[in-house]
């Protein structure tokens, strides 16, 4: 089953801001969000033991699994191996990301791709998602952002640890489908030139977004298309900044990148529709994207996140998108 067959909707939720990204977030707010998200049909959940250590995974299980299993998709991922000894958590070293998660749990993490560590990944995850069985899993982060110099080495171990040991776990049925979750479209290019093995889709987050798109389509979309390795759009907000709020690649957005915003904002306002509709409609409309996952920490964002992909948005605000040289001229645009 292809993961376009599997997911129920284009509209997912990306539980990341649920392991205290950005902010620490109290339980039931976590916990009313999911409620939301579930109260307006989402039934696809995607989280990660990177989020929060834990956090997010353990938040997430504690509403699914009030729910038959049967009645949702499910994915998490690979790469870190939470431990039950505690650190800091804002003196992790993490790449480009450092300090996102220093609300979450302060237990510490690993990062391993190799198949052991992979298998205990998904082990943990299952306890603390409180079920019996994962949807998809995602190798986590084998990307230049996390590692610099260093990432081509984190991929090979993923090639020869993680990948084999999801597509055995896809033969035998244990899951249904495996890919790779990233912020960077080069280890995604890698994969597609692989012989094997083979992945179904991938996450690819921040980098199919009305702000940051040429790289994507030139090659990858276009081969992931071909291979029928479908797109799961992380991030459709650019990590909020899109959706009203300041960051953007999870850092405060620079002042390029606000000015940006701002004359988006002006078109849509012209064309009398919300700038969450057209960031999230964009991610959607190339033929290779499947589902956005954006993420949420407010039942009230889940409302606007169910609204803004069924709202109606002109021709023309697409038309002037590109007459603006505001997306690129050969980005696929929703059609009515």
């Amino acid at each position: 089953m292809t993961v376009r067959h599997l997911l129920p909707s284009p509209l997912g939720f990306g539980t990341a801001p649920l392991g205290n990204m950005f902010r620490a977030i109290p339980d039931d707010e976590a916990a009313r969000t999911v409620e939301a998200a579930w109260d307006h049909g989402i039934r696809y959940f995607d989280t990660a033991p990177f989020y929060g250590a834990g956090l997010s995974e353990l938040r997430l299980g504690d509403v699914l699994s009030q729910h038959q299993r049967n009645d949702y998709v499910l994915s998490t991922k690979v790469g870190r191996v939470v431990l039950d000894e505690v650190e800091d958590p804002a003196s992790r070293q993490l790449g480009e990301k450092g300090g996102l998660f220093e609300h979450g749990r302060p237990n510490r993490m690993v990062n391993d791709y190799s198949a052991d560590a992979t298998l205990r990944s998904i082990e943990d995850s299952l306890k603390r998602l409180r079920t019996d069985r994962l949807d998809i899993v995602w190798v986590h982060d084998v990307a230049q952002d996390f590692y610099g110099d260093e990432w081509l080495a984190m991929y090979e171990s993923a090639r020869t640890g993680a990948f084999r040991v999801l597509d055995g776990l896809r033969e035998e049925g244990v899951i249904k489908a495996w890919g790779l979750g990233v912020n960077r479209v080069e280890p995604l290019e890698l994969t597609l030139d692989l012989d094997e093995p083979k992945p179904d889709a991938f996450l690819l987050a921040g980098r199919y977004t009305l702000l940051d798109h040429d790289r994507a389509l030139q090659r990858l979309l276009p081969a992931a298309a071909g291979q029928n390795v479908d797109i799961v759009v992380g991030g459709p907000y650019s990590s909020g900044i899109l959706a009203g709020g300041q960051h953007f690649e999870y850092q405060k957005a620079p002042a390029d990148i606000i000015a940006k915003v701002e004359r988006i904002k002006a078109l849509a306002q012209r064309y009398g529709i919300g700038i969450k509709a057209a960031a999230l409609q964009f991610s959607l409309a190339h033929p290779a994207t499947v589902a956005a996952i954006p993420g949420a920490t407010r039942p009230s964002r889940i409302t606007e996140d169910a609204a803004a992909l069924t709202e109606p948005v002109p021709a023309e605000f697409w038309a002037a998108l590109r007459e603006e040289k505001l997306i690129a001229p050969d980005a696929p645009v929703p059609t009515a």
